[in-house]
């Protein structure tokens, strides 16, 4: 079949995830014209975000999302921990920065929400068009995108002199690049699954389970994290993750070690009675760290998880990739506004040094804090003599949740930004 060029923009955006979505939202807003492609149809089923923190509420309401109960959210306080025999709730701080809220909502339709958005600010979106790889003119630079279009997949061509990847943590668009993942950052797997639960459905705290016990062998500690939070409909997100510096990483059937440990919660929750589930167990894996760099190359930004821009510390990964998003559509913006060259590559070229600038002390952080808690002696003395300590507490979900006022902020604010601001950028 005849290659034909579908269509023409000032920029392509790969994937409409959150990432991608609000990229092109924030283009849009700027007056670029943005192709935003999209490989499958909305709604469509995500395995990971379902929960999330004011960082991500934020983005939600900079993009004029109504996140009201009324508009079907189910808003949050905080995060109750559960670990060393103590329970405690936490309290989202109050920030000037950040809301004091956090909001759960399936992935079903939040995708198709942000799309839209996307959509309404004046970007292109093209559903069920599977992108292939990259278009390179003579000198090496990308200048569009290959597509299979439409149920037929008809081999389409896409133009634009800047393309932006948001195509998850396969990366298949920055591998055509060369731009492989990197060893030396963290990577984490999550899996997950909804349960009917009329006692905890409308819970208002997130659950974070910092030590999970066997059925089978309840002297034993299982690998990883767990986490439960209603979803406000009748159902809750359960699932468990499990970070490459655990030994039990890539050796675990994560679906029966998620079924062992909610054997051990409570009967009235439901959690523990198949009858009750609805839906498979489902997984996906968590780019943390920036585990995919350069995040420029050659006319192709890296957003979100197609960067590895999960936060090692929670595996939190939605509030980054709109972040990351929003940053590159305010640089592309004013790159396209210079002359092709040598000017508009300088302009680019702050993308990358403007991500290290803002999350790369930060990730360095979580990259120790990743091997450290891989090790369950020293998770066992955290949670055994941290977690009696309400003060200290609040001060580790600041840190976890990337939750300060850069500006001012009380004691804890100042020294967590001092302590990013002097580790070494990853």
């Amino acid at each position: 079949m005849t290659q034909v060029v579908a269509e023409q923009a000032d920029v392509i955006v790969v994937g409409a995830g959150p990432g991608g979505s609000a990229t092109a939202y924030h283009l849009a807003q700027h007056g670029v014209r943005v192709l935003l492609l999209e490989k499958t149809e909305f709604p469509r089923e995500k395995v990971c975000g379902d929960g999330l923190t004011p960082r991500a509420t934020k983005q939600l309401i900079k993009m004029g999302v109504d996140t009201s109960e009324e508009a079907g959210w189910l808003r949050n306080k905080g995060l109750r921990v559960i670990g060393g025999g103590v329970r405690l709730e936490l309290d989202w701080p109050e920030l000037a920065s950040f809301p004091n809220y956090g909001l759960t909502r399936t992935r079903l339709d939040f995708d198709q929400m942000l799309a839209k958005r996307a959509a309404e600010a004046g970007a292109i979106v093209r559903t069920s068009t599977n992108v292939t790889g990259p278009v390179f003119a003579e000198d090496g630079r990308i200048i569009g995108v290959t597509a299979e279009s439409g149920p037929g997949k008809e081999p389409v061509e896409f133009r634009a002199p800047l393309v932006v990847a948001a195509d998850g943590v396969s990366g298949r668009f920055p591998l055509a690049l060369n731009i492989r993942k990197r060893d030396d950052r963290p990577m984490g797997v999550a899996v997950r699954r909804y349960y009917n639960s009329p006692v905890k459905h409308d819970d208002d705290y997130l659950e974070s389970w910092l030590e999970l016990r066997s059925r089978e062998n309840p002297d034993k500690l299982l690998p990883g994290y767990g986490w439960i939070f209603g979803m406000g409909d009748g159902r809750v997100n359960v699932g468990l993750g499990v970070l490459n510096s655990s030994t039990g990483y890539g050796k675990t059937n994560y679906r029966h070690m998620l079924l062992d440990w909610l054997a051990t919660t409570p009967a009235e929750w439901g959690t523990a009675d198949e009858e009750n589930a609805d839906g498979p167990i489902l997984g996906a894996a968590l780019p943390m760290g920036f585990n995919r760099t350069p995040h420029y190359s050659r006319g192709m930004l890296l957003v979100g998880d197609s960067g590895g821009m999960v936060n090692p510390f929670n595996g939190e990964g939605i509030a980054y990739a709109m972040e990351s998003g929003e940053l590159a559509a305010e640089i592309i913006t004013q790159a396209l506004a210079r002359a092709e060259g040598a000017e508009r590559e300088r302009a680019l070229q702050a993308y990358p040094a403007e991500l290290k600038l803002r999350y790369g002390g930060y990730y360095r952080l979580g990259g120790v804090f990743v091997k450290l808690i891989g090790r369950p002696e020293i998770m066992k003395m955290a949670t055994r003599y941290g977690m009696p300590q309400p003060l200290l507490m609040r001060f580790v979900l600041k840190l976890l949740a990337n939750l300060t006022d850069p500006r001012g902020g009380d004691a804890m604010d100042r020294v967590i930004n001092a302590m990013t601001r002097v580790a070494p950028a990853v």
